[in-house]
């Protein structure tokens, strides 16, 4: 096959220094290029040089909404994503319609999810895939919800 991955994906945000801020001290991304002139910064996702995260500053009228996922360990959504996001000021959500602000299962793929937002509004999702066969026909549903569907 000729695509292996994902190698990059960039966002425009309003204030770069804040950005920077963000994506650096709270994520813990590695700040990999930093270019004043063109207002933009790059990171490492992950290790170097598997995976990078460009931010532009452009105009507010600029800017659009986008999404993307940093993958990351089950153990680490079920257990610690909650207390990280809240403890930096992030309000973490999920698609349970439930009011909970738990981690969710999308049960098509399966993997465990759960969304925050970054300080110019991209939707941003910490994701995991799970051990065992897909279940499309149980939608997005709780952790535990996923548990008991798999233990029969």
């Amino acid at each position: 096959m000729m695509i292996k991955g994902l190698f990059e994906t960039h966002l425009y945000v309003e204030n770069l220094e804040t950005s920077m801020l963000f994506y650096s001290q709270v994520l813990g991304l590695q700040q990999c290029y930093f270019e004043a002139e063109r207002r933009t910064a790059f990171y490492w996702i992950g290790k170097p040089r598997q995976a990078m995260l460009g931010v532009w500053e452009k105009p507010k009228e600029e800017i659009q909404k986008r999404h993307f996922a940093f993958e990351c360990d089950t153990e680490f959504i079920l257990n610690d994503a909650i207390t990280f996001l809240k403890s930096n000021n992030l309000k973490p959500y999920n698609f349970l319609k439930d009011g909970t602000e738990r981690p969710m299962v999308f049960a098509w793929m399966p993997a465990i999810a759960i969304y925050f937002n970054d300080p110019d509004g991209h939707y941003l999702e910490f994701i995991s895939i799970l051990e065992g066969e897909a279940r499309p026909e149980l939608g997005v549903i709780s952790y535990n919800e996923w548990l008991d569907a798999n233990a029969n």
